[in-house]
């Protein structure tokens, strides 16, 4: 048996970056851990959107640019974030928070018992446009919408505080007058007029659509919003009157370092490292104590958050998120026998296959690697029974054979095929690259039974009589990627 060493430095090497955020520090998107979460997230005023994702996710690579424009576009209007759950701080909260694939989208939202917010899956398209549509909607409405008839009434409620009003030509509340609304909840009551109600229109000698007035506790007259009509022009303008509500907690201030006592310090260190551990591992494990006071709820039907009080059986049981070390997890196969064995004979069923070229490190056969090594471990995370992946490189024996009786072409190229002993059936990759969302699209019309099958021919089966049948499940004894 020939274990193939480059291919297996190659594929870790492709996927090193794995550990890696997405999302650069200068991103809209917030890039918060389990340490975070509670504060930024549950506690917050806002609708938010989390996303949680591994850094070696084909699809999480694929949303990151619309989800950087769904950040820009909401800034200011709800909080788009993002856990990375192969961070080793992240693993269990992920686990917690429900997570079975990657990436997964959740909504939270604040609910009437602060800190306890509402959480329900993003079920929606993976594009910009739709992320922001869903998360406006999501937004609370504490805006009044006021006719003529009603105005007098309105302005006499509550004469101790002060009253905004948004005069405007369309008949909804906007998102960003809802967050307005939430940002000065209890301070300020915000209402809306359309521009058709002429009486509260000449009384405020309103002549241009949108505009912003404001009405201070106990007084009659209006002070009118003379700048642009933006979320941040309108916060300044309305906090004449009093400053926003804090959007979250603040962070807490970090204690101010003694200095060491170098004598004492040897006596002290395991000490210190012991509490240190104790230390970390209890903020870590806020946010998922936080995770168990939220309900993570079924798609469109989203419910407050239970009782802090709940028991513990009371808590669903968290799903197990893999901890091992990121590396490809298909087997190298370089012997002809154990490849029959594995796949090729006449009791086996699905198969895929990588034959690779002679050139094991090159660009096209670690990526198409590391591709089969993503899907695979996704669907282990899932606890899914998805079919073997087995490399096969150049020095078995088979991989020749294949090329040539399955006329797949040249021998330098990398081919990815299914095939099925028991039934004599094969079907090519025809895609033009490897990545993983091509791949992944394959496999999936595989496990659909979707697609062209071609017959498999006898001389690449063995009988079952003469091959030693083993599971396809005990081939990782071999290298793996």
């Amino acid at each position: 048996m020939v274990r193939s060493t480059s291919l297996l430095a190659a594929a870790a090497l492709a996927l090193s970056a794995s550990g890696q955020s997405l999302y650069s520090k200068k991103s809209a998107v917030l890039q918060i851990t389990s340490v975070d979460y509670d504060r930024v997230i549950s506690k917050s005023n806002y609708t938010s959107i989390v996303e949680f994702y591994a850094p070696w996710c084909g699809h999480c690579k694929n949303l990151q640019p619309q989800y950087e424009k769904a950040a820009k576009s909401l800034a200011g209007i709800a909080k788009v974030a993002a856990v990375n759950c192969d961070e080793e701080i992240n693993k269990n909260f992920c686990a917690q928070m429900g997570v079975q694939g990657f990436p997964t989208l959740k909504i939270v939202r604040p609910s009437k018992k602060t800190g306890k917010p509402t959480v329900e899956d993003y079920q929606g398209q993976r594009q910009a446009k739709a992320i922001v549509d869903t998360l406006k909607d999501k937004i609370p409405n504490n805006v009044k919408r006021i006719k003529d008839d009603k105005l007098d009434e309105w302005l006499e409620e509550n004469k101790d505080s002060a009253k905004a009003i948004l005069f405007s030509d369309k008949g909804l509340v906007s998102a960003t007058l809802r967050t307005l609304a939430i940002d000065f909840a209890g301070i300020v009551s915000v209402a809306q007029i359309r521009k058709s109600e002429a009486n509260a229109v000449e009384k405020y000698a309103i002549d241009k659509f949108p505009s912003l007035v404001l009405i201070p506790a106990g007084a009659t007259e209006a002070i009118k919003h003379d700048g642009e009509v933006t979320k941040d022009a309108m916060v300044k303008f309305l906090s004449q009157v009093a400053p926003p509500n804090p959007d979250c907690p603040e962070p807490k201030a970090k204690k101010p370092k003694a200095k060491k006592d170098t004598k004492k310090e040897s006596k002290s260190s395991s000490k210190f490292s012991k509490a240190s551990a104790s230390h970390k591992s209890e903020d870590a494990s806020s946010a998922a104590t936080s995770a168990k006071h939220e309900t993570v709820v079924e798609p469109n039907k989203p419910t407050e958050s239970p009782d802090a009080n709940l028991k513990d059986e009371d808590t669903p049981e968290p799903i197990a998120i893999p901890t091992e070390e990121l590396k490809p997890v298909i087997p190298v196969v370089a012997e002809a026998s154990e490849l029959r064995a594995s796949c090729l004979n006449e009791k086996r069923t699905t198969c895929i296959l990588a034959i690779l070229p002679k050139d094991e490190t090159s660009e096209t056969a670690t990526t198409a690697v590391a591709s089969l090594a993503s899907i695979h471990r996704k669907h282990d995370a899932r606890k899914d029974h998805l079919f073997p992946f087995i490399a096969v490189p150049a020095s078995n024996p088979l991989a020749s054979s294949l090329v040539k009786e399955l006329s797949l072409g040249s021998e330098e190229q990398v081919h990815l095929i299914a095939t099925h002993g028991k039934r004599a059936w094969y079907k090519k990759y025809a895609g033009a690259s490897f990545g993983t969302d091509e791949v992944e699209q394959w496999v999936d019309a595989l496990r659909m039974g979707e697609g062209k099958k071609e017959k498999l021919p006898e001389s690449l089966l063995a009988s079952a009589e003469k091959e030693e049948t083993k599971p396809a499940d005990e081939v990782p004894e071999h290298s793996e990627l």
